[in-house]
């Protein structure tokens, strides 16, 4: 028997549990619900139940029963699926939605959406209903702005920012500035290189300018090492009187291991401006948490890209709010088409509308070649043909697709790096070897099987020259931290390269310009990084990056993850992949269940 065949399930969700759409522990939390509920519940319900569970397992907050059969893993032999309309019928009879004679427990809600009903655990409704709730009250009122005042500070910030790289001719940075200070919520989104941190110090400089000197900023992150991305790029702009600190989420809150809040709805944060970099990774309960605690009259900045792999968590929050904003009908905050200068505005009529609901969108990059750019907005726009075209057209110079068999290039590209590593290594010239840490990476869907993370570091151990590996880290090794260590100043997703150093080794860090030294018995744990995740390169960028696709039947492969791989490349890109399985990972979105996106009705009794 299976280990994932729940012991005593039978009928419906035996055979569910058998097809491998819900799990053993979905049915197990389904059969509890109901036992707590003292109901015996209907098949549906409890089929609906698992579900449920198994939504938020996935990532998602709930279910559109309407579109439930598409989890169907053998659609030519479907599986006996209930009807939306009797799952439905049979929940709002149910206990588990309306309650019982032993009180008001309720551990699922019904919803109807815009995308028909859904149906949550009642602890994530509950959270989304607190995101809507907040998020709507901040935008039914707009802070009081000196148009004039504003107008000076904008000018004195930008104009002190310089003109050295080239951008568009009508500069949608200040428009940003002009967003923040006529809302109480802005939402900050773009792609990387775009600015979006050059753009939030900048926002501060305004913000601190009209809202007065002594104004109080907090920042935070959902991580360690993006909270320090973001200090360190707030700490590169010298036009601040004071530079505020830079939290995770969970620091500035105060959650402690036990589960307790200390800013909340009843202590809020004393902060007048709150910033929230790399939103995209926050989960549905961390948003709710930190909504609760922002005060009304603070300005609230959220920054992320929504096209990036979303949290690990449930939920896809920022994705949420972005596609949210295109059903807004909100006017534009007064004062602000004054300060953006819209009558020379780029703004499309859907982005005019965002404005509306506090959302702009960066879209001049800085960072990366036209091409890569290009695909990276083709995939965003699931346009697989326009994907290939780019490619051929490019011939590899940018990007190109090289067959899974056909790794000689790949070969020669990876030992030239590692080559170039273990030469700075050895010269214990540290700056090199943190440079050329940068310049390639190979990353993959997988961590295990052909595909993964695994299989891949075995071979460029294979590919190695003579003296590849002499020790558990020999010189010239790439690194990659995953433990937090705050006294040693390093981060989980940190990378760095052992050198030699002392006669012994060290392994060398970039702290945002300043080359730092760990003995390798400082570090907590480390793996090997010539080959990692794709989720584990959000926040990098590298010269060059080596894209493993798995195939097309991987769950993993997505348009979300294709996106995210392809634009941690400043130079070129080469994908490792069939044309199929390319196609396949732009036609395929992150399927995130979520009423956030619409307006939504809760079930609650017959009565």
């Amino acid at each position: 028997m299976s280990a994932d065949i729940a012991v005593g399930a039978t009928g419906i969700l035996r055979a569910f549990n058998e097809a491998g759409v819900i799990g053993s522990a979905d049915i197990q939390v389904a059969q509890r619900l109901s036992a707590l509920s003292d109901e015996t519940a209907a098949d549906e319900v409890l089929l609906a139940a698992a579900l449920a569970v198994r939504a938020v397992r996935t990532g998602s907050i709930c279910v559109a029963l309407a579109r439930a059969a598409e989890l169907d893993p053998d659609p030519d032999h479907p599986l006996p699926w209930p009807s939306a309309d009797a799952m439905v019928e049979a929940l709002r009879a149910s206990t588990l939605v309306v309650g019982g004679r032993f009180g008001p427990l309720r551990p699922l809600a019904l919803v109807d959406s815009d995308d028909g009903p859904l149906v949550y655990l009642r602890k994530y409704f509950e959270q989304e209903q607190v995101i809507r709730g907040i998020l709507d009250a901040r935008a039914s009122s707009r802070p009081p702005v000196d148009v004039a005042r504003a107008q000076a500070a904008i000018d004195e910030v930008f104009t002190a920012a310089g003109d050295d790289d080239p951008g568009p001719e009508y500069d949608r940075q200040r428009a940003a500035a002009a967003l923040a200070v006529t809302s109480w919520t802005t939402v900050l989104v773009g792609g990387p290189g775009t600015g979006k941190t050059h753009t939030v110090a900048r926002i501060l400089g305004v913000l601190e300018r009209v809202l007065g000197g002594d104004v109080r900023i907090g920042m935070c992150a959902p991580t360690g090492r993006a909270a320090a991305q973001l200090q360190a790029s707030i700490n590169d702009y010298d036009g601040l009187a004071a530079t505020p600190v830079a939290h995770t989420v969970h620091a500035l809150l105060g959650i402690w291991r036990d589960g307790t809040v200390r800013h909340g709805p009843n202590n809020r944060l004393p902060y007048d401006v709150v910033v929230v970099d790399e939103t995209s990774m926050l989960s549905v309960t961390a948003m709710s948490l930190l909504l609760a605690a922002v005060r009304d009259d603070t300005r609230l900045i959220l920054v992320g890209d929504p096209h990036q792999l979303v949290s690990v968590e449930a939920g896809a929050v920022l994705t949420d709010l972005t596609d949210r904003s295109l059903r807004s009908t909100s006017p534009l905050p007064v004062g602000f088409a004054e300060l953006a200068g819209l009558p020379e505005a780029d703004f499309s009529d859907e982005e005019t509308v965002q404005l509306g609901d506090g959302v702009i969108t960066l879209r001049w990059g800085y960072r990366f070649g036209t091409v890569i750019g290009d695909v990276a907005e083709a995939v965003n726009r699931g346009d697989a043909d326009e994907v290939m075209r780019l490619i051929d057209a490019d011939g590899g110079e940018h990007i190109e697709l090289v067959d899974p068999e056909d790794l000689d290039d790949v070969h020669t590209d990876t030992v030239a790096w590692l080559s170039a590593l273990r030469t700075a290594g050895e010269a214990g010239d540290a700056p090199a070897a943190v440079k050329a840490l940068g310049q390639y990476r190979v990353l993959c869907a997988h961590r295990d099987g052909r595909y993964g993370v695994g299989w891949w570091s075995r071979t460029i151990d294979r590919w190695r020259e003579s003296g590849r590996r002499t020790g558990p880290w020999p010189v010239g090794e790439p690194l990659l931290v995953t433990t937090t260590d705050k006294r040693a100043g390093i981060y989980n997703g940190d990378t760095g390269v052992v050198v030699r150093a002392d006669g012994g080794v060290r392994v060398a860090f970039d702290k945002y310009g300043d080359i730092v030294t760990l003995h390798p018995s400082q570090l907590a744990d480390a793996i090997p990084a010539a080959a990692m995740t794709i989720h584990r390169s959000q926040g990098s960028q590298f010269d060059v990056v080596t894209v493993v696709l798995p195939p097309a039947e991987s769950a993993l492969l997505t348009r979300e993850l294709l996106y995210t791989a392809i634009t941690r490349a400043r130079k070129r890109v080469r994908i490792v992949g069939t044309a199929d399985w390319l196609r396949a990972a732009v036609d395929r979105r992150v399927a995130r269940a979520s009423g956030l996106r619409g307006e939504v009705s809760e079930w609650t009794s017959p009565g």
